[in-house]
Parts: structure tokens; C-alpha cells; sequence
């Protein structure tokens, strides 16, 4: 996996440097402290993923991922909680906030890793979910199938906490599981096939199951320890869904 690191604080990019050593599956081509001079790097080398800080001088790293064509993964590093929600609107990989802990790197690059994995493997859109075998969604049978590498696994609907939407793949999480599955599918293709008195789109990146929330917290839904943010648009849907 080739990536890159920008940050203007060069001891923050020495951490990242470190990390990224002892990770036999990253190639770590350049680091920078201007984003503007990652440009050409990113085209020419064609890179797989982007640690980006957020505060920077030259511009900032949210709108310089936003500037790029054909962007590549990217995991935001910054010391500023705040912009958490703008990463996600953006399908980051993850948000780690300085200091940053080796295992939270670890977590956050094996998410990585998963996804370009799954972008390069030859999995076709039509081949991502399993027959339904000609149940409808009002029938539904209380599980799904869904297609993950190169085999069709059940998820039992109830077991389904939250899902999370990476670019062109979405993010299964289940409870009880250290390990959420990864498929190539839209949201529309996975709430077509969801109950929609159990599961309702929170935020542009998110959908949740209703029985596992938590709490609610202004504009943030907790699920165990994930906090989910409520986009604007979907506010009001979402708080009628569940009767507030």
C-alpha cells in the first residue's frame, strides 16, 4: 500500500514515519509539510492512501482532500476534535487525533487496508448481494446475505449495530465481533433489503439499527462506544423515526 504523510509539524510526521516502518504492507513514498507540493506525487506514484493533518498554513487538509481528483484513501491526523464530522462527510478512513496511540494507527490502517483490498479485487456490483431467493423486504425473513471477498455471509438483522459508508463499499458492523464485514454495495441497495422500521439513514455516512442505540446526545447517536453524528438533512426523519 503506498502512501504519503502531510502534516507542517514535522515531530507529528516523524511519529506517522514510525508507525508506518513497522508495517510490512505499507511503502511509505514521501513525506511533506505543504500539501500543495503532494500533488504531483499522488498522480504520478498513484497512491493508495493520504495521512493528512487538517490545520496547515498553505491550506487546509480538508479542502485540499476536496481539491483532489480521483482521491485516494485518506485518514485525517489532526489535534482538533471538531472537524470529526466534516470527516466523515467526507468518507475518511478514520480520524485520529494527536497524539496518536500506535493501536488506534493500527485499527484505523487495517480499515485501509480492507477497503483497497476490496477495490481491487475483481468483484462486479451485480454480484454483491446474495439472492434473496424472491423474499420481499415486507417479508423479510430476519437476516440478510451479503457478498464479502468471495464468499455470501448471513447476518442475522438484529446482530446488524450500525452500518458505515466508504466510498463505493459499506461497513457492516455486528455486535459481539471485533471484525466488521466489508461489502461492495450502496446504501440503497443494502435499505432496500433493511426493514425500515428498524434501520433508518442517521447521516449521509450512516445508517442505525434503532434497538442498539444507546443514547442520544444533540446531534450525535451513541451505539456502545462509536459516536454517530446526525447530518442536518436527515435530522428531522431520523428523530420522527424513533418518535421524538
Amino acid at each position: 500500500m503506498k502512501c504519503i504523510i502531510i502534516d507542517d509539524e514535522p515531530l507529528a510526521i516523524d511519529v506517522l514515519k514510525e508507525y508506518c516502518q513497522k508495517m510490512d504492507f505499507i511503502e511509505l513514498e514521501e513525506t511533506f509539510t505543504n500539501p500543495l507540493e503532494a500533488i504531483s506525487v499522488i498522480k504520478e506514484k498513484k497512491i493508495d492512501l493520504i495521512f493528512c493533518d487538517i490545520e496547515m498554513p498553505q491550506i487546509n487538509g480538508i479542502d485540499f482532500i476536496n481539491s483532489l481528483d480521483n482521491t485516494p484513501l485518506f485518514i485525517f491526523t489532526t489535534a482538533y476534535s471538531q472537524y470529526a464530522v466534516e470527516g466523515f462527510n467526507l468518507n475518511a478512513i478514520d480520524y485520529l487525533v494527536k497524539p496518536i496511540p500506535y493501536h488506534r494507527f493500527i485499527k484505523a490502517i487495517s480499515r485501509a487496508k480492507e477497503v483497497l483490498a476490496y477495490r481491487k479485487s475483481p468483484v462486479s456490483l451485480n454480484d454483491n448481494v446474495f439472492p434473496s431467493h424472491g423474499e420481499s423486504k415486507s417479508a423479510n425473513p430476519g437476516y440478510i446475505f451479503v457478498k464479502a471477498e468471495y464468499e455470501s455471509i448471513k447476518i442475522n438483522l438484529d446482530d446488524i449495530e450500525y452500518i458505515q459508508g466508504l466510498k463505493d463499499y459499506l461497513k457492516i458492523h455486528v455486535r459481539d465481533t471485533n471484525k466488521a464485514i466489508l461489502t461492495l454495495m450502496s446504501f440503497k441497495e443494502i435499505l432496500d433489503k433493511l426493514p425500515s422500521h428498524q434501520f433508518v439513514r442517521a447521516h449521509k455516512s450512516f445508517v442505525v439499527n434503532i434497538g442498539c442505540i444507546k443514547t442520544i446526545q444533540r446531534n450525535r447517536i451513541v451505539i456502545n462506544d462509536m459516536r454517530i453524528p446526525i447530518g442536518e438533512s436527515y435530522k428531522s426523519t431520523f428523530l420522527n423515526n424513533l418518535g421524538l
